[in-house]
């Protein structure tokens, strides 16, 4: 486990998750949020994303979390030698992505930059939720079935899998 790709719909704990595996395996944590957005929320320009998520993918060892763009989402899949794949069911990403939105008004959520429209994002969010489930969950749940071919693949389907996955590295 050098490169890890953790990714699945928007809510599912993909950040705490990433936090918790770079914390127990020692690998440096990237997470493309705050890569992608600026302080604020505003996006920086697509090729200063691109080029430095080129860069991330040539380091000899990674925890990337998130989404990032379609494009690079796949480079980054293959790239990865182990691929820990998120698919809750869809409630409890709403739950989460509700439960994120309210306690963001208190403390920001971890893994976003710094002073991110809480609301906006957590609109988005919701709207993603749908959208990923239709288009994109079908094609990640085959990525990854195929991928356990020539990679080590986790795919976490309920709070209890997160939890064991987790056990399971930091006892290994």
């Amino acid at each position: 486990m050098k490169k890890v790709a953790v990714f699945g719909n928007s809510g599912g704990g993909k950040s705490t998750l990433s936090a918790q595996l770079a914390e127990v395996t020692g690998l440096p944590l990237h997470v493309l949020d705050k890569i992608q957005y600026k302080a604020g929320g505003e996006k920086v320009p697509q090729a200063v994303y691109r080029q430095t998520h080129d860069q991330l993918l040539r380091e000899e060892a990674w925890v990337i979390d998130g989404f990032g763009c379609m494009e690079t989402l796949w480079e980054r899949l293959k790239v990865a030698d182990t691929l820990v794949y998120l698919d809750l069911p869809l409630y409890i990403h709403f739950a989460w992505v509700t439960k994120r939105m309210v306690t963001g008004f208190v403390q920001p959520p971890s893994g976003w930059p710094e002073q991110s429209p809480i609301l906006k994002s957590s609109l988005n969010s919701y709207r993603t939720l749908w959208l990923c489930h239709r288009h994109l969950t079908p094609r990640y749940r085959n990525f990854v079935q195929q991928a356990r071919e020539t990679q080590t693949v986790y795919h976490l389907r309920s709070v209890s899998d997160i939890s064991a996955f987790l056990t399971t590295v930091a006892n290994s």
